[in-house]
């Protein structure tokens, strides 16, 4: 990791008037909650693929096989969140916003107050039929909501679902007003949540704190541990 980036950065989010980071499960990783795609991964040995697993059709047509995959592999309720998540919440609670294809939960449970969750979350629990809210608890002891006899499903946006039009003008309306961009545990690839940076405002200076380089142009990539990376960020 290049210390000479981190200083800019660290000058760069200094003088920004408005930061916003877009992550992904990367920043969760060191709070013990596996990513999807890497070797340890909750794709990695799955017979079928993720787009069908953690699809639309998946939740009705075989709705005991989903709810056994997300219980199984999703769920870490007892997780906390680590100083990435503090870190950003800190900087965000002063001067910024946070997208995050997180599901998780664990920024709103480090005290961001300026959190949008594109891909909903997983406690947003509810029933497909009479549409009322399911606690955990209750989720974690079955999928037939015993009320009214539907199927209770996670608040996450599966495949074949699109992203709520609320959270997407919200994002780049965050987007339009930024003029510091910080990328950090994503691969950056899922669409639409990567074409947020068409909507970046002019000028905005745009880092990744990645292990890997992400595809996006006029980004300087700092590549390494984002923990480490953090860790040295005021």
């Amino acid at each position: 990791m290049n210390h000479d980036d981190l200083t800019e950065l660290q000058q760069d989010l200094d003088n920004a008037k408005h930061v916003v980071f877009l992550t992904g499960a990367g920043v969760s990783t060191h709070s013990g909650i596996p990513d999807y795609r890497s070797k340890n991964g909750i794709y990695n040995g799955v017979q079928e693929s993720p787009e069908t697993i953690l699809s639309e059709s998946t939740l009705y047509n075989r709705p005991e096989f989903f709810y056994h995959f997300v219980m199984n592999n999703m769920y870490f309720p007892d997780a906390k969140p680590n100083l990435i998540h503090e870190k950003i919440a800190q900087i965000c609670n002063e001067k910024g916003d946070l997208i995050t294809q997180n599901i998780d939960r664990l920024d709103t449970k480090a005290g961001n107050k300026h959190v949008t969750e594109f891909h909903g979350n997983l406690y947003n629990i509810y029933c497909t039929k009479c549409h009322q809210p399911v606690s955990y608890d209750k989720y974690a002891q079955g999928y037939i909501h015993q009320n009214c006899g539907g199927i209770i499903r996670p608040g996450i946006v599966l495949y074949g679902e699109s992203i709520n039009p609320d959270t997407l003008n919200k994002s780049v309306n965050v987007m339009q007003k930024s003029d510091l961009i910080i990328i950090s545990g994503t691969s950056f690839v899922v669409y639409p949540f990567a074409q947020l940076l068409a909507y970046r405002k002019e000028g905005a200076k745009i880092y990744s704190i990645n292990k890997t380089e992400i595809p996006a142009p006029g980004v300087k990539k700092i590549i390494g541990d984002a923990l480490d990376a953090f860790k040295q960020l005021n």
